[in-house]
């Protein structure tokens, strides 16, 4: 499964580099991680990394096949 993870704020190299599995690009005021993700255990924890980051995930949705 592919999803797409909107953060608010644009994320520094630092805080990238804590989602490794994920590739990271920048739009105005968010950061889009997106990347396979392959279970549900990996996916509630990738949100739970944001959220012990203080990162505000404000869209999340999983990409077609």
């Amino acid at each position: 499964m592919r999803y797409e993870i909107r953060v608010e704020g644009q994320m520094s190299e630092t805080l990238s580099a804590a989602f490794p599995e994920l590739d990271t690009s920048l739009a105005p005021r968010q950061t889009v991680l997106s990347g396979e993700v392959t279970d549900e255990a990996h996916l509630y924890g990738l949100l739970a990394r944001f959220q012990s980051l203080g990162l505000h995930v404000v869209e999340m949705r999983r990409l077609p096949a």
